[in-house]
């Protein structure tokens, strides 16, 4: 019987029931996230990136930036910037006009394959133009709201002196910086210096008033915590920009993330994707990161 079997098997006599496998459905390509909020949550400041992360890496990138459209009520050039497989960056040539609303809008469901994708708007409010020139020789920060002078405030910038890797990280760095985030409490602590242990004497943790964050590196525009003798005369913080506490609560209280903060007057550079440090790319360097103009 056995044998049988097997030459019926070898001469396609017996029928073998086959398996039937579904094929998976392709993942869909969606927004993960859009910063800045929308109109009714923040006004920005005339600097702000549009920064979109979606849920899963882009394989045709120059298909998807083809879908992403920026439209402004007062109209300046603009570019798409990669940053990664997930993450789009938008960035003018020159700063946003003031007081204006900006249109984003992610056309993905005429992606092919896609179509079951909703598209998404979001409408931004740009604010005040608060320019502020931080200017770490003359130890002075002034603020421009719309192009007229409202404010010098006495600042103290980083020391140096402790290099890392080449870097010497105790020195504020010198570059076009933008309003991150802002908090009336900051907690700073040495760790970002390897630093945990409170017997060393490098060791600190500090509750740090009217904190506006300016870079992913740890460099803020706040409150000095004392040692206000030498606010407008020398520098000796550990690279952030502190100020009197009536110029850092007047700061913070006008501050808007993408508000222009110019560092001059160091020997660090500050790296172009330090943070939101975009502007540090001249245009040309910029429009190479859009995968449209490959």
């Amino acid at each position: 019987m056995r044998l049988i079997v097997a030459v019926a098997l070898a001469c396609g006599l017996l029928a073998v029931p086959s398996v039937a496998h579904a094929k998976p459905a392709a993942k869909k390509l969606d927004i993960a996230d859009i910063t800045p909020m929308g109109q009714d949550k923040e006004k920005v400041g005339v600097g702000f990136p549009i920064i979109v992360t979606f849920d899963r890496d882009v394989r045709d990138k120059a298909a998807v930036e083809a879908l992403l459209q920026v439209q402004s009520e007062r109209p300046v050039d603009g570019a798409w910037r990669w940053v990664s497989a997930r993450k789009v960056i938008y960035r003018t040539k020159f700063y946003w006009k003031p007081h204006q609303k900006v249109t984003f809008t992610a056309q993905l469901s005429k992606l092919p394959g896609n179509e079951t994708v909703k598209d998404v708007t979001r409408r931004f409010a740009v604010g005040t133009a608060n320019i502020s020139v931080v200017d770490t020789r003359k130890h002075v920060m002034r603020v421009t709201r719309d192009g007229k002078l409202a404010k010098k405030i006495p600042i103290s910038a980083g020391k140096g002196g402790l290099v890392k890797n080449g870097v010497d990280v105790y020195l504020t760095s010198s570059g076009i910086h933008l309003a991150m985030n802002k908090k009336p409490v900051e907690t700073m602590t040495s760790s970002w210096l390897g630093v945990t242990d409170p017997k060393d004497p490098r060791y600190y943790k500090e509750e740090i008033p009217w904190a506006v964050r300016i870079s992913d590196s740890g460099e803020y525009v706040h409150q000095s915590a004392g040692y206000y003798q030498y606010l407008g005369r020398s520098n000796q913080s550990h690279g952030c920009v502190r100020a009197t506490p009536a110029g850092a609560k007047w700061f913070y209280g006008i501050a808007q993330r993408g508000d222009v903060i110019k560092i001059t007057g160091t020997k660090r550079k500050l790296d172009w994707n330090n943070g939101w440090s975009y502007w540090q790319l001249n245009w040309t360097e910029w429009k190479k990161g859009s995968a449209l103009t490959r």
